[in-house]
């Protein structure tokens, strides 16, 4: 790094990540996954000059640093290294693999100033190799917006990590409006996450939920919001003047879903805290549960038949929704708030809101509408029949953290 900054030589770093390692890992063990780091190690090592370094760097990642080598040749050894990886037909007890490999290439003496800013580069540049298809090789080129996005991403991981251990989430309220029986009707809410920075600000869920997704910190964040919820509901119901609620939704991610654990934790998080199963309705998004059809309507079927609710979010963006719907045992559907913005001066958005509605009353299923910003759409929602509404012309969300904000958000709804 100094040698490179006083510029007495040109130095790259090449960040070498295997795009099968986890198939051969998964499928033959771990002793297989160690000799294909052992035969990929021996592969690449000829095809370096004498003088450049080689290291495994963890998992299956290798780290080169090409010493004394500008970046054009660099980028030639680079993509001699992805080939000869390409090549290689990995065999193990007769099962035989393809092996890729996704390259992120960076100058060190591209003024990046630091150790970990040349790594951090360095690995985004090659997470954008295994975003743009893998087995490539992926330049680092500053103010790439790409490559900034992910280094942005990376960012949170750790400032994530940090809000969790310093207890920096925390979770908001937002009222679900029955549109047919009004004020009335009892109280229902949608559990809405957001984080503290280190500034006591509020983080909206969009500036860090993409991240959290990357990198595979969703199951640990559900489990967080579970038991929080599952705490505040527990100590609400204990309290005989307590504001009852109706029903109570809570967010599940696709990575939750995937996850073999999660139904025996959500389990024992009802029993913990005496929750019943009917007080919850978990909201889990259309593309989610159409990317793993067969274990989303397994998941929804073991805590339906315990008396659980489930809510498709964001319905009606699918390309194919109303055909996922007859395999999906939700009950209600929450119309995508971008029909329901545009219903009043858009016939299609009118349109489309009307046909979600209609088969879902037909399926035997509610509707929720989102997104719903004024009066003026409340009412043609309730004209066209639809369930519910929630948005911010019905209230806005509010911290929950006890039966003082319940009874708040009660008197917001009116």
């Amino acid at each position: 790094m100094t040698s490179a900054q006083r510029g007495e030589a040109e130095y790259v770093l090449l960040y070498v990540d295997l795009d099968q390692f986890k198939v051969v890992n998964d499928t033959c063990g771990h002793a297989a996954g160690d000799e294909l780091l052992r035969q990929v190690a021996v592969m690449l090592r000829p095809r370096l000059r004498e003088g450049d370094a080689l290291a495994r760097l963890g998992g299956d990642e290798f780290g080169v640093l090409l010493e004394h080598c500008p970046p054009e040749p660099a980028l030639r050894i680079a993509e001699a290294l992805r080939k000869s990886i390409a090549d290689l037909h990995f065999t193990w007890q007769r099962r035989s693999f393809r092996i890729g490999v996704s390259i992120g290439l960076v100058n060190v003496s591209g003024g990046h100033g630091t150790l970990a800013n040349v790594l951090s580069a360095a690995d985004a540049a090659c997470y954008m190799a295994k975003e743009k298809g893998r087995d490539r090789v992926q330049v680092y080129r500053a103010g790439d917006r790409e490559v900034a996005l992910r280094q942005g991403e990376m960012e949170w991981v750790n400032r994530l990590h940090r809000a969790l251990a310093d207890r920096r989430f925390v979770l908001y309220a937002q009222p679900i409006h029955d549109v047919q029986a009004g004020a009335a009707a009892p109280l229902s809410v949608e559990l809405l996450l957001r984080l503290l920075d280190e500034n006591n600000a509020v983080v909206p869920p969009m500036a860090f939920i993409p991240a959290a997704e990357r990198y595979n910190l969703m199951p640990t964040i559900d489990r967080w919001v579970i038991e929080t919820a599952f705490g505040i509901l527990a100590q609400q119901r204990s309290d005989p003047g307590a504001t009852p609620l109706h029903s109570c939704a809570i967010n599940l991610s696709g990575a939750s879903l995937s996850d073999d654990q999660f139904l025996a934790f959500l389990r024992a998080q009802f029993a913990r805290f005496a929750i019943p199963y009917a007080l919850i309705c978990f909201e889990i998004t259309e593309t989610t549960a159409v990317t793993s059809l067969s274990r989303a309507a397994e998941f929804m079927n073991a805590l339906r038949a315990s008396g659980c609710r489930f809510a498709l979010d964001d319905f009606g963006v699918g390309v194919s929704s109303f055909t996922y719907l007859k395999h999906l045992p939700v009950d209600y559907l929450k119309i995508d708030g971008s029909f329901v913005k545009g219903m009043l001066n858009d016939p299609v958005d009118a349109a489309m809101v009307d046909a979600i509605h209609r088969i879902g009353r037909v399926m035997g299923k509610r509707t929720i509408a989102e997104s719903v910003e004024s009066e003026a759409v409340r009412a043609a929602l309730a004209a066209a029949g639809v369930d519910y509404a929630q948005g911010y012309g019905i209230a806005h969300p509010a911290p929950f953290l006890n039966d003082t904000n319940v009874r708040s958000i009660r008197r917001a709804t009116g």
